[in-house]
């Protein structure tokens, strides 16, 4: 899954982008997620949940790939 996220503000916690995107169904489960490892951020695992993500950034990880704009 490739998609786009358009920013409404400066930034998004990590865990809510992975939420809104449905790549978790939930926020808690997201939260689980990123703990295990399972996500990058511009290429490098990412652990803290609420990473701020900004404009210009990538979230991927096995079978996604977010673009932030």
């Amino acid at each position: 899954m490739k998609e786009t996220f358009e920013l409404s503000g400066d930034y998004i916690p990590l865990c809510d982008l992975l939420k809104y995107c449905y790549v978790t169904e939930s926020g808690g489960a997201a939260k689980h997620f990123i703990a295990e490892g399972n996500v990058r951020v511009d290429g490098e695992v990412e652990l803290r949940k609420a990473c701020k993500i900004r404009a210009g950034q990538v979230v991927s990880g096995d079978g996604f790939e977010i673009r932030v704009v």
